[in-house]
């Protein structure tokens, strides 16, 4: 057997990225990471050559025209807002990764989809590395998730955490969460990057061998991005982000990534004080209650593959500063401030003497350029102190001419503004904001008498 001799020249390398260094460094001079530069594994010097095997016949390489294409057998988790936004269920074997901010109520909802599971039949083993398996016992009994087919397990070490998948034998493993689980065989603390790649490895292992779906919990670190090294999101199968506003009580479960379905849609929970619900129709949670109200307008905005009317509004104040005040929330500061400049130009609209407030309602932030035709009628409605009908919308994208885009997906937001009862969309028809603001001034809700006229 050809063998050669090689030398170590590098002992320290980065986890991320592969750069080695002959010193230890606190930052990659690669990729820039913080806290991933460790002690390389000692090389004998000696490069050995590997012998070819040939595969069995089951593993013998196919044409790809023989490959069967019927769809992976799913089972329901019995959470379908979950199921939603996993394509249709979980598949056997599958490696699911759960991220969010810490309290945005992880911990709650995969107890919910364990309880859940484990009434439909399947054993859950739920192996919690932050919380003692009575704390864990006190949550389920606040949000309703007991169920004897549900086992817990308080343990940070890896091999314990397999002695019970032998001993419960589950059909559901929850692991919350694999930065707190260490293995004896990786060096460094629980959450270093080589033992979260260690114990993610042994975990995906263990569910493609015995098709046992895997739900990984995973920390975030402070600017938003999964925590650990990157390949742990290259080794899993979907990738999950859970997010939400602390102030409101709404929560989104988004697809990064998924093997399995399409990573586009959105899963909408509502958390409440006896755990979190679903909202399988979260459209009047983004729309005002009562009377028409000058500087409102709703708009179809698209979250994933679904459409959800949100309301806009906005308020103009006369003032004599010489910089104007331009305050917005849940909307982007920039796209408001070039509508802004496009109403002032294009329509003539003096608000340049005027402080400006744009807000979106029920906490939900719109960052698609199809709300900027709502954002320009609920400021020209606040400063002409008009408000729209009820059941009117507005859908459009705004050029610095003026012009107005069509949106993507326009035939469907269509369709769920009409299911919602709005009859009059205007959009890209109008072609320019200055037609769009007339048509709108046709919609104009009848005037209250406690209001005093437009400009």
């Amino acid at each position: 057997m050809a063998t050669r001799r090689t030398t170590q020249t590098a002992p320290y390398r980065c986890t991320e990225c592969g750069w080695t260094t002959v010193k230890w460094v606190g930052r990659c001079g690669e990729c820039q990471q913080w806290g991933t530069v460790v002690e390389a594994a000692e090389q004998t010097g000696i490069v050995r050559s590997v012998a070819a095997v040939a595969p069995s016949a089951q593993r013998a390489a196919r044409p790809i025209t023989d490959v069967d294409t019927r769809d992976t057998p799913r089972r329901t988790s019995g959470v379908a807002e979950f199921d939603r936004v996993l394509g249709g269920g979980v598949v056997p074997g599958a490696a699911i990764l759960l991220s969010g901010e810490p309290g945005v109520g992880k911990s709650t909802l995969l107890l919910e989809v364990a309880a859940q599971s484990a009434r439909a039949g399947g054993r859950v083993l739920y192996a919690s590395g932050e919380e003692s398996t009575a704390q864990v016992r006190l949550r389920a009994e606040r949000t309703g998730a007991l169920h004897e087919q549900l086992f817990l397990a308080s343990e940070t070490d890896l091999a314990t955490i397999l002695g019970h998948i032998d001993e419960v034998r589950p059909d559901l493993l929850i692991v919350d969460s694999v930065q707190t689980v260490a293995s004896a065989l990786s060096d460094g603390a629980a959450g270093h990057p080589s033992q979260v790649r260690e114990v993610a490895s042994a975990l995906i292992r263990v569910a493609k061998e015995r098709n046992l779906p895997v739900i990984l919990v995973g920390h975030v670190t402070k600017d938003g991005s999964i925590a650990g090294p990157r390949v742990l999101e290259h080794l899993v199968d979907v990738v999950c982000h859970f997010e939400g506003d602390r102030q409101t009580s709404l929560r989104f479960v988004r697809a990064l990534k998924n093997r399995f379905g399409p990573t586009d849609e959105v899963g909408c929970f509502d958390m409440t004080g006896d755990g979190i619900a679903e909202v399988p129709d979260p459209s009047a949670l983004f729309l005002g209650h009562g009377d028409p109200v000058p500087g409102t307008c709703v708009t179809i905005a698209l979250e994933g593959r679904r459409a959800l009317p949100v309301e806009v509004q906005a308020l103009t104040i006369d003032t004599t500063a010489p910089n104007p005040r331009r305050v917005v929330n849940g909307v982007d500061g920039a796209r408001v401030a070039m509508i802004l400049a496009v109403l002032e130009k294009r329509a003539r609209l003096p608000l340049s003497q005027h402080d400006v407030y744009v807000s979106t309602v029920g906490g939900v932030r719109l960052v698609e350029p199809a709300a900027d035709l709502a954002i320009a009628v609920a400021i020209a409605n606040s400063l002409k102190d008009r408000a729209l009908a009820r059941g009117t919308a507005a859908i459009g994208e705004l050029t610095l001419a003026g012009e107005i885009r069509p949106v993507t997906q326009a035939s469907q937001r269509r369709t769920e503004a009409a299911r919602l009862g709005f009859s009059t969309v205007v959009d890209a028809e109008q072609r320019t904001v200055s037609a769009a603001l007339r048509a709108m001034d046709r919609f104009a809700a009848p005037a209250s008498a406690e209001t005093a006229p437009g400009f």
